[in-house]
């Protein structure tokens, strides 16, 4: 686990990632051609937790979006009720 530090909103505030969901995040950030800080406050704004739990739960979304394209592109769409 690894604490990190970002300035929202004029405010600085820290959050503590697995170095998995960091890595990934800086990926997401990458892919959205956005700043790192830019995709932290998109997710802070939206949130309803805290912010660690927001970024790990936003990663797994993209993530989980991501599969589903790539399974329905393939021709092999994904059942979401039974993760099929």
């Amino acid at each position: 686990m690894q604490k990190h530090s970002v300035v929202i909103s004029e405010h600085e505030t820290s959050f503590s990632l697995e170095p998995a969901f960091w890595e990934e995040l800086k990926i997401l950030a990458r892919k959205q051609e956005q700043s790192l800080t830019a995709l932290i406050t998109k997710i802070d704004r939206a949130r309803t937790g805290n912010l660690s739990s927001a970024i790990r739960l936003y990663v797994l979304e993209q993530l989980k979006q991501e599969v589903i394209q790539n399974e329905t592109t393939q021709g092999n769409p994904i059942d979401s009720k039974h993760g099929k």
